[in-house]
């Protein structure tokens, strides 16, 4: 399993909208691409002094299923235009770790 980690970051005045378009829109259309591999994605937010960081996690059964959705240069950043138009900033490029244990204590 692969976790692709992506940061961005919003002024407080446009984090829920960001939020809110990530939600009803961006994520939607993700999961509507039917990408073979393609497991599900978390949101982490943060609010910090002078901005709020998002964190996506998205799952994936493999590298092969990240370039299905990301391309072969799959470390690109897949950032829509509708996203960039409410966020200060963020990562051009996504990082990807391979899961190796997930244990409840």
């Amino acid at each position: 399993m692969i976790e692709r980690i992506w940061h961005g970051w919003a002024t407080p005045e446009d984090a829920d909208e960001y939020e809110r378009r990530l939600r009803e829109r961006i994520l939607p259309e993700f999961a509507e691409q039917d990408i073979e591999g393609y497991r599900g994605v978390r949101v982490l937010r943060r609010a910090r002094e002078d901005d709020v960081e998002f964190v996506t996690a998205m799952r994936f059964e493999s590298l092969d299923a990240v370039k299905r959705f990301a391309g072969e240069d799959y470390e690109s950043a897949h950032v829509p235009p509708e996203a960039r138009e409410v966020l200060a900033r963020y990562d051009d490029r996504a990082r990807h770790y391979e899961l190796r244990e997930v244990e409840t204590y």
